[in-house]
């Protein structure tokens, strides 16, 4: 098997008794590029971006306003889909959250800390090839910027100082197991990701707001759930049959 996975990935070095290839997985080099791309794409078919305050957010005749910077927008329906563990308003991004102003519901958003760090590469690595080592928690993966070092979960604040103590256990034994050159970056990037207790988002309208409609919590797999969920949310909002049962999403799970 090391014979094998070094015909696959011939820069991979170092002692290891072998490896389990996946074939097909999806892998996107820059996220931030196809995040750019789809916020063109929106726009070309006629989209808008404003910016908002989302804190601001409130319920009035008609419907629901937000505001900031000089700017108000209303509308009939509005659908909170934050992305970012920012969404809540606990202390240090934790604990029972106020989903928008004056309202009644809690929902127990927390996050989950990750980091990770790019490196230059000492070879070319295959344009298919990306390892995980399982024993040491990291993951390597060949993006626009550089060799990415990716690492397990942290638990801790959201805004606690960043403590990125698995990226550097995690790199000695990265460089044993790939050529890797400096680091790219000048210090290891750090995200937090919107977490629920049974690791399920909430997806579907707001419990007694007429109007309002959640898609948000989604932990590490935004976006390769990003598609879907905005899928089963749109067929919600406008009366078509669901793809798949919304019940396991609903907002009403946390009482």
């Amino acid at each position: 098997m090391p014979g094998r996975s070094r015909s696959a990935e011939p820069n991979l070095t170092g002692e290891f008794a072998g490896a389990i290839h996946l074939p097909t997985p999806g892998f996107v080099p820059d996220p931030g590029g196809l995040a750019k791309a789809y916020a063109d794409l929106f726009e070309r078919k006629g989209g808008r971006f404003l910016s908002a305050d989302a804190k601001t957010l409130e319920q009035v005749s008609g419907g629901w306003r937000v505001g900031g910077k000089g700017l108000v927008a209303a509308t009939a329906v509005m659908a909170i889909a934050a992305g970012r563990a920012g969404s809540g308003g606990g202390a240090g991004g934790r604990g029972p959250i106020w989903c928008f102003a004056g309202s009644a519901m809690r929902v127990p958003l927390a996050v989950k800390r990750g980091y990770h760090l790019h490196l230059a590469p000492m070879a070319t690595p295959s344009s298919t090839i990306r390892c995980w080592d399982a024993d040491q928690g990291f993951v390597l993966a060949p993006m626009n910027r550089g060799i990415r070092l990716t690492t397990g979960v942290e638990f801790a604040d959201r805004d606690a100082p960043a403590t990125p103590v698995q990226v550097e256990r995690a790199l000695p034994r990265a460089h044993a197991l790939f050529p890797l050159g400096e680091p790219v970056d000048a210090k290891p990037w750090k995200g937090a990701r919107p977490c629920l207790p049974d690791m399920l988002p909430v997806i579907g309208k707001a419990p007694h707001h007429a109007g309002l409609w959640f898609d948000f919590g989604h932990q590490h797999h935004g976006l390769t759930l990003a598609r879907w969920t905005g899928r089963l949310l749109a067929e919600m909002m406008t009366g078509e049959t669901p793809f798949a049962d919304p019940a396991p999403f609903a907002a009403e799970r946390f009482g």
